[in-house]
C-alpha cells in the first residue's frame, strides 16, 4: 500500500455511513439531535487528541502487531499481553458491528422494496453472508483490499455529499436549527439528563473506531513510519468533518421524530429518506448507505486478521501455528481471516434474543479497542525521555495531549459497561462488560500458561526491515 490507501483503510473502517447510520436510532433515543451534533463535536475532538498520541507511538514501532507490540516493547511482556487481548476484542466487535448493522440496512431495503420482514433471524442470515463475502474478498490479497479502500474513500464522501444534498433540496419541510442543535429526547428510561447524555456519546465513540487499521496495516505499506501515523491522524479528522455534515443532514430532514423511531422498516434513517425523498428517492439513498457499510466491513475484516495473524505469529493466541498460516500465493493469512468472522458471529448471536444486544455489541468495539489505544499511549508517558521519536513525533505537546487523551479512555471504558436502558433485564441488559471481564480473566489465565513462551522475535525482525527500508 502506499500511503493514501494506508488512509483509506482507516478511513474505511471509520465509515460515518456505517457508524452514524446504524446507532441514529439509539441516539435519538439516548439524548436525541443535541446529544448528538454536540457530542459529536466534543467526542471528535477526544480522539482526534487520542489520534495523536498514538500515530506518535505507532511512528516509532510500525508493525502489523501495533498495540501489543507497542505495549510489549514499552512496558514489557504482560503489558503487550494485554493489550493484545483487548485490541483482538474491539476489532472482533467491530467486524460484529458493522457487519450487522449493514444486514438491518439491507433487511430494510428489502423491506422497501419486496415488503419483507426484518425479523431477527432473517437479519442474522444475511449477517452470515455479509460475513463469508467479506471472508472472500479478504482473502484474495492486499492488493484488492487496497484498491476497494480507495474506492471507499470517495464512496464515502460522494455518498456523504449526495446524501446531504438531496436531504437539504427535496423536502419541502425541515427542522429548525434550535430543533436540531437543542432538542433533547430520553427514551431510556433513566431520568437523569447527564447520565442519559453520557451514554448518548456511544454514537460518535463508536464511529470514531478503527483508526488504528492504519497501524495493523504497516507492514504492508510504503514508508510506513510517516505513512502510517498520517492515516491515523487524517482520517479521523476527514470523519470527524463528514460526519458532523451527514449527522446535521439527517435531523434537518426529519418529518416525524416518533414516526422514525417507530419505522417499520427498523431502521430510522429510512424513514426519513423515505419521508423526505419518497419511496425511489429512499432506495436509492439506501444503496449508498449499504455500500459504504460493506467496504467498511471488507476493511474491518483486513485488520482484524492482520491483528490475529501477529499475535498467532508471537505465540500468543491458543493454535497459534495454525492462526499465523499465510497463503504463498497472496501471502493473505487465511486461517486469521477465517478466525475473525467466526468469532464476530458468536459475539452477535445475542441479537436473535434481545432488541437490545445491538448496543452492547458496539459497546463491546469501544470497550476493546478503546483502552488498547490508549495502553501504548500511557506506557510512552511513563517512558519519558527513554522512548525514541519515530521521524513523525508531537514535540512538546506529546505530554500534554498524552495525559488528555488516557483520561478520556478511562471515562468512556467505564461509560460504556453501564446500563443504556431501564429497567434492567435481560433482553436490556448490557453485556459489553461482562464480555470485558471475561476476556482480562482470560487474558491472565492464559498469560500464566503460555506467558513464559511469549516472544515477539518475528516482529522484531520485520521492525528491522522497516527500519532498514528507512534508511
Amino acid at each position: 500500500m502506499g500511503a493514501f490507501g494506508n488512509f483509506a483503510v482507516s478511513f474505511s473502517v471509520i465509515s460515518i455511513l456505517s457508524g452514524c447510520m446504524t446507532l441514529y436510532g439509539f441516539g435519538m433515543t439516548t439524548g436525541g439531535p443535541a446529544v448528538m451534533l454536540w457530542g459529536w463535536v466534543g467526542v471528535g475532538f477526544m480522539v482526534l487528541l487520542l489520534g495523536l498520541a498514538f500515530a506518535e507511538v505507532t511512528s516509532a514501532y510500525p508493525t502489523s502487531g501495533a498495540l501489543y507490540y507497542q505495549a510489549h516493547k514499552l512496558g514489557g511482556p504482560k503489558w503487550g499481553w494485554y493489550t493484545g487481548w483487548l485490541n483482538l476484542l474491539g476489532l472482533l466487535g467491530a467486524i460484529a458491528g458493522i457487519d450487522y448493522g449493514a444486514s438491518q440496512f439491507v433487511g430494510a431495503l428489502l423491506q422497501m422494496q419486496f415488503s419483507f420482514t426484518p425479523t431477527p433471524a432473517k437479519l442474522f442470515m444475511i449477517f452470515v453472508l455479509i460475513l463469508l463475502l467479506h471472508a472472500l474478498v479478504n482473502l484474495r490479497g492486499v492488493r484488492l483490499v487496497s484498491i476497494l479502500n480507495s474506492v471507499s474513500v470517495v464512496w464515502h464522501l460522494a455518498g456523504v455529499a449526495v446524501i446531504v444534498a438531496v436531504l437539504a433540496l427535496v423536502p419541502a419541510h425541515h427542522q429548525s436549527a434550535a430543533f436540531v442543535f437543542t432538542h433533547f429526547a430520553n427514551g431510556t428510561g433513566w431520568h437523569n439528563s447527564i447520565y442519559v447524555s453520557a451514554v448518548g456519546l456511544l454514537l460518535a465513540q463508536y464511529t470514531f473506531s478503527g483508526y488504528d487499521a492504519s497501524a495493523h496495516l504497516s507492514e504492508e505499506t510504503t514508508g510506513a513510519s510517516v505513512a502510517a501515523p498520517r492515516g491515523i491522524v487524517r482520517s479521523i479528522w476527514v470523519s470527524w468533518i463528514a460526519g458532523a455534515v451527514l449527522l446535521a443532514g439527517l435531523t434537518f430532514a426529519i418529518q416525524d421524530y416518533a414516526g422514525t423511531l417507530g419505522t417499520a422498516t427498523g431502521v430510522p434513517p429510512a424513514q426519513i429518506f423515505l419521508d423526505a425523498v419518497g419511496s425511489t428517492g429512499a432506495k436509492l439513498l439506501m444503496l449508498i448507505v449499504i455500500g459504504a457499510q460493506l467496504f467498511c466491513g471488507a476493511a474491518e475484516v483486513a485488520a482484524a486478521s492482520r491483528m490475529a495473524f501477529a499475535f498467532s505469529r508471537d505465540g500468543a493466541l491458543p493454535g497459534s501455528a495454525w492462526w499465523r498460516k499465510v497463503s504463498p500465493t497472496t501471502a493473505t493469512p487465511v486461517a486469521a481471516v477465517w478466525l475473525s468472522v467466526s468469532v464476530a458471529l458468536v459475539l452477535t448471536l445475542p441479537v436473535l434474543y434481545s432488541p437490545a444486544a445491538y448496543a452492547a455489541v458496539t459497546s463491546i468495539n469501544v470497550v476493546g479497542i478503546t483502552p488498547a489505544i490508549a495502553i501504548p499511549v500511557f506506557l510512552r508517558l511513563r517512558a519519558g525521555r527513554r522512548f525514541t521519536p519515530g521521524p513523525w513525533n508531537l514535540g512538546r505537546w506529546s505530554t500534554p495531549i498524552g495525559i488528555v487523551s488516557v483520561v478520556w479512555v478511562g471515562c468512556v471504558t467505564l461509560l460504556f459497561c453501564l446500563p443504556q436502558v431501564s429497567p434492567v433485564t435481560r433482553d436490556t441488559f448490557n453485556y459489553a462488560g461482562v464480555v470485558l471481564v471475561a476476556v482480562l480473566i482470560g487474558a491472565e489465565v492464559s498469560y500464566r500458561v503460555a506467558g513464559p513462551r511469549y516472544n515477539i522475535p518475528v516482529a522484531d525482525r520485520a521492525m528491522a526491515e522497516l527500519e532498514a527500508e528507512v534508511v
